[in-house]
């Protein structure tokens, strides 16, 4: 019997404790997550088919026009028909056009080109034989940039070029060898209007190292900042020192313009050191170049420059004004939220909504073009004021100059709207009874008084 109480005791507190950890706060942030998750999942499939799909595309523009060339054209067309492979073949008329307006005009992402001479270079063993690649690149996000790499189409080129000299001639050793790499690769990237004879992935890489830093630092700030003000807001709501501030002979507009430029000089801080460690630490992950590839660091660096990709000292300033309206924003909400407080735990848990809106847009970002997303999700995607920050870099370099404006624009308004609310709370006397507790009591709230 007595054992029997004592598991019943221990069972009394089990529930107790689930009871304090199992609230509706809990149960709305696991909703919130699963619905980024299955946002961001929904993502990742367009991106990912969108990648497959053209992993297979073979944008081919036969310039050469021999018969050799066409025996190219024909085997891929056989491929094409074969319900083994899952090549698709676009025919792309002969032009003289720069390689930018062909692209434009035929809505690619990815050209291979057989130059005329050609065929005679590859049966006559030369070693100056080049396919010409082009690819456009229109985002810095890792699989936004997967559709326009010729690599797989250019293997499967080159090994039927192999297989068709091997099967016509009788070779010798050194034959074989210039067969099985029958060609070299003259690759060209297009960005806008501009074009640069570098092989697309090199741009990629350089790009890629320079916009992993300011996602990360403008994720952490929003997170820190939040937390920061949240904290302090809550403390002196808890231990009831908001009410001797308030109180005090100083407008509280002040008392609150005060915390959030207090707030926001310390996020600048922190912004700058972040910017400064994140760099050298890029900078140092990338640098480690042998003496051999130094002049292929220079030619990245100047074909950058040439496609435009280089942000300029105007272009810095604005990502700045960007990012401080993007902490200015979280301050102001945090300020809201962190008057709602009740107790501790609340303080830890209720910045989840900041969170989650700093967590779509950055993971997104990191992933894909939002760009290039459904309308409705890119909507949805675009309504969370720091995804233009996170994209700002993005349509800075990539000449998205309107959609760059527009963010501000949304995100000055935002920041507005969300400081009048901030100043009327704060203007009120709702700033000492003001609670978020879902259904929960709150002991902030002031007794009623009963009728005689």
């Amino acid at each position: 019997m007595k054992g029997w109480c004592l598991k019943m005791k221990f069972i009394n507190l089990l529930k107790k404790e689930l009871a304090e950890l199992i609230n509706k706060q809990m149960i709305l942030g696991l909703l919130l997550t699963l619905a980024i998750l299955m946002i961001v999942g929904q993502v990742m499939t367009e991106a990912i088919d969108t990648v497959t799909e053209s992993a297979y595309s073979i944008n081919l523009m036969d310039a050469d026009d021999t018969d050799f060339s066409h025996e190219i054209v024909d085997t891929l067309k056989k491929m094409e028909d074969s319900s083994s492979n899952k090549i698709k073949l676009k025919l792309i008329e002969k032009s003289d056009a720069d390689y930018s307006s062909l692209m434009e005009k035929n809505n690619l992402n990815s050209l291979i080109i057989i130059p005329e001479g050609f065929s005679e270079k590859v049966e006559a063993f030369d070693k100056s034989a080049e396919l010409e690649s082009v690819s456009k690149i229109k985002s810095a996000s890792s699989l936004g940039t997967l559709n326009a790499d010729t690599s797989d189409s250019i293997s499967v080129i080159q090994d039927i070029v192999s297989n068709k000299i091997l099967a016509d001639k009788g070779l010798s050793a050194s034959e074989i060898a210039s067969a099985e790499a029958p060609f070299k690769v003259n690759s060209t990237t297009v960005v806008g209007e501009k074009s640069s004879a570098i092989p697309m992935q090199n741009i990629v890489s350089n790009m890629t190292a320079q916009n992993m830093i300011i996602p990360i630092i403008i994720f952490i700030l929003v997170i820190y900042t939040s937390q920061m003000i949240v904290s302090a807001i809550s403390t002196e709501k808890i231990d009831k020192t908001l009410e001797t501030l308030l109180s005090a002979p100083v407008s509280r507009v002040s008392v609150l313009g005060s915390k959030m430029l207090a707030a926001a000089i310390v996020a600048l801080i922190n912004a700058a050191v972040y910017m400064l460690g994140f760099s050298k630490f890029v900078s140092g992950a990338t640098s480690s170049i042998s003496s051999e590839t130094l002049d292929d660091a220079m030619s990245v660096s100047n074909a950058m420059e040439q496609l435009g990709l280089k942000l300029t000292t105007g272009d810095y300033v604005l990502i700045g004004i960007q990012m401080f309206l993007t902490i200015m924003i979280s301050l102001s909400v945090s300020i809201i939220l962190g008057a709602m407080v009740n107790d501790a735990k609340s303080a830890q848990t209720i910045i989840m909504p900041i969170m989650m809106c700093a967590m779509i847009p950055y993971m997104i970002s990191m992933l894909t073009d939002i760009n290039t997303l459904n309308p409705t999700i890119k909507t949805l995607v675009y309504a969370i004021p720091f995804t233009h920050t996170f994209t700002a870099m993005n349509n800075l370099m990539f000449g998205n100059d309107k959609l760059f404006i527009i963010g501000i624009i949304y995100q000055a308004l935002l920041f507005i709207i969300c400081m009048f609310f901030a100043i009327r709370l704060f203007n009120s006397d709702k700033i000492f009874t003001a609670s978020l507790n879902f259904g929960q009591k709150s002991k902030f709230k002031k007794p009623k008084k009963v009728s005689e």
